[in-house]
């Protein structure tokens, strides 16, 4: 088998929630591998910031694109497909990152929030799987990689509505990547524990404001959970979901892989 540094030379990747964090660090994993990037989100002004700033010149400016859409919107979601493909060709490896976490006792948790998380978190993978698979399927080959969570695998207090919905991820990958084993597409979910990107910001600030903690003893707190004693860096995630796509990588399937530090052992 020939090697090369661009694996994914020709291939168009699409990464929800692209625009910071995880999202943002996947499509640099992947444009260095050679993809042509889609970033989808909402805010077309963060967008537009992190074409810029993976693009910066031509040739490279040439390799990733921008398209808005709510993930949780089916139409929104066909139409961001289709204006992503005009340009770069079928979606050829998909990355469902794009995810919201609200925390709240289970008894405070009223209909609204559940509805809100299973949209974003379950739905919204839902939705984007639909539009992206046809065209894999057609070119028997095709990589699905669901950003999920560590909350995909064990259970975390306070969080209920959020936990349903990324272990919905994970029994929606597993069915996916049956159905499609022999089809030359692979379908597996990466399981970030606390990783240092805008929702563990928006869980230290929730500490703060209900303990008294300070910033860096909430933050010290969520580290503990990773036998490392650390956050989980955006850029190790991306790695994995790189790893993920790339043709060499087509015998992983129905997986989901905890990039944790080992937390998922000792939860």
């Amino acid at each position: 088998m020939t090697m090369t540094s661009q694996p994914l030379e020709g291939r168009h990747a699409l990464v929800t929630g692209g625009a910071r964090g995880i999202g943002l660090a996947c499509a640099r994993a992947l444009l260095a591998r050679g993809a042509r990037v889609t970033l989808l989100g909402r805010d077309s002004a963060a967008l537009e910031a992190a074409v810029r700033e993976l693009g910066g010149t031509a040739p490279a400016a040439q390799m990733v694109q921008s398209v808005q859409a709510d993930i949780a919107d089916e139409a929104s979601v066909r139409q961001a497909f289709a204006q992503a493909e005009a340009a770069f060709g079928p979606v050829q490896v998909l990355v469902n990152n794009a995810g919201q976490a609200s925390s709240q006792k289970f008894e405070r948790t009223d209909a609204a929030l559940w509805q809100a998380m299973l949209a974003v978190n379950l739905t919204g993978t839902f939705h984007c799987m639909q539009a992206a698979l046809p065209g894999m399927l057609a070119a028997r080959w095709g990589r699905i990689i669901n950003v999920a969570s560590t909350a995909g695998l064990i259970g975390y207090a306070y969080v209920s509505a959020y936990c349903a919905a990324k272990h919905g991820v994970i029994g929606l990958t597993r069915s996916l990547a049956l159905e499609t084993a022999g089809k030359g597409v692979t379908v597996n979910a990466v399981c970030p524990g606390y990783t240092e990107t805008n929702i563990v910001r928006g869980a230290v600030a929730n500490i703060v404001d209900k303990t008294g903690m300070t910033a860096d003893e909430a933050r010290a707190r969520l580290a503990e959970r990773n036998p490392q004693g650390r956050l989980v860096q955006p850029e190790e995630v991306a790695e994995t979901v790189a790893w993920l796509a790339l043709p060499a990588s087509a015998s992983v399937n129905g997986q989901s892989i905890a990039v944790d530090g080992g937390e998922v052992m000792t939860g």
